[in-house]
């Protein structure tokens, strides 16, 4: 090879080190626009890469760069729907593995009154909107092939963190829900509910007013007990939180506080109501978490019927096997009330 050859060789090596060198930097050097440590970007389901590029373009800050290593990549081919974590100082190849990237969302949820309530608490957290959600909960197909109504198809879903991407689809959370709900019950709490002579529809009914009775875990047992042996007698459950939820229901108010039942709302026109109604009610009236489910299959076994508010161990309650000694610790607790002042 003749030394202008290897002359000019030597220069195309050293322009395509530069170019290589320069090109690797473009790649690396940082590329955001945005002065947060970390920020997410939240791309919907179906979204064409002209859709990304609008979510995506106002946190970079050299698009036209980004975008020429995001067409080599296939990136602008195949856009990824879901959740994305992008860091201040990323370089184009950071980012572009960030947004492909999906991050999973933690989903909370207990102590929720109702359906809508729930929908409300996951719209807030996922992709699918709250009606999307209530429509998928509530699809007749679905709620026949797995024994449910539209008022108790509410006790599926057990108080627990889980973890989702945030494009999960209405349906694919609602199955999941359903997974859980059926590992929760096992051969060994269905043969405590037939026991009972109940289904576990029926046992998560009851332990939604347990759960609502009271806040006492050891009590629970009891509580549950009292409401079962009424079962077993035919008499009617009476539960008072029953008529605070037929309240709430008919007066379509569920942000209303109520501390005190009086006896004209014993009289409320609500299939909720089980001062009116016999059984148990069409659903629940709340989201009972597992302890109370487990007290209702786990009963104390005691021959009590009635029971009220205490008014010397508060939060608790106390409990009688006759109507006469019932009615000597109502008196005593509604006496504690009017002193109180408590109203509505």
């Amino acid at each position: 090879m003749s030394s202008k050859l290897k002359k000019i060789v030597g220069i195309g090596i050293v322009l395509f080190l530069i170019v290589a060198v320069f090109g690797y930097l473009k790649l690396l050097k940082s590329n955001t626009a945005f002065q947060e440590n970390e920020m997410y970007l939240y791309i919907p389901s179906g979204s064409s890469y002209e859709d990304a590029k609008k979510i995506i373009s106002p946190f970079i800050e050299d698009f036209e760069g980004f975008e020429s290593i995001a067409s080599l990549r296939g990136y602008t081919e195949k856009v990824k729907s879901g959740k994305f974590l992008l860091k201040k100082g990323m370089g184009n190849l950071k980012l572009l593995s960030a947004l492909r990237s999906n991050m999973p969302v933690t989903i909370s949820f207990n102590n929720q009154e109702r359906l809508e309530n729930l929908v409300d608490r996951i719209d807030k957290k996922l992709e699918p909107t709250a009606s999307e959600l209530l429509e998928s909960f509530t699809n007749e197909k679905f709620l026949t092939e797995n024994n449910f109504t539209k008022e108790d198809v509410f006790v599926m879903f057990l108080p627990n963190t889980y973890e989702f991407y945030w494009d999960t689809s209405a349906d694919k959370f609602r199955d999941k829900m359903l997974e859980e709900y059926k590992k929760f019950w096992s051969d060994e709490r269905i043969a405590k509910a037939k026991k009972l002579n109940l289904t576990p529809v029926q046992v998560t009914i009851l332990a939604s007013i347990v759960h609502k009775e009271t806040v006492k875990a050891d009590e629970r047992p009891r509580v549950a007990k009292a409401y079962l042996n009424r079962l077993d007698l035919g008499m009617p459950l009476q539960a008072d939180p029953t008529v605070i939820y037929s309240k709430k229901l008919v007066d379509n108010n569920f942000d209303q506080v109520i501390k005190r039942v009086y006896y004209g709302d014993f009289n409320i026109d609500s299939p909720y109501n089980t001062y009116k109604y016999q059984g148990l009610p069409p659903g629940p009236i709340a989201m009972p978490d597992i302890n109370a489910i487990d007290a209702v299959l786990n009963p104390e076994n005691h021959d009590y019927i009635y029971f009220c508010a205490s008014v010397e161990r508060f939060g608790y309650h106390e409990f009688a096997s006759t109507l006469t000694q019932h009615n000597v610790n109502a008196a005593k607790y509604a006496q504690w009330l009017n002193e109180q002042g408590t109203q509505r």
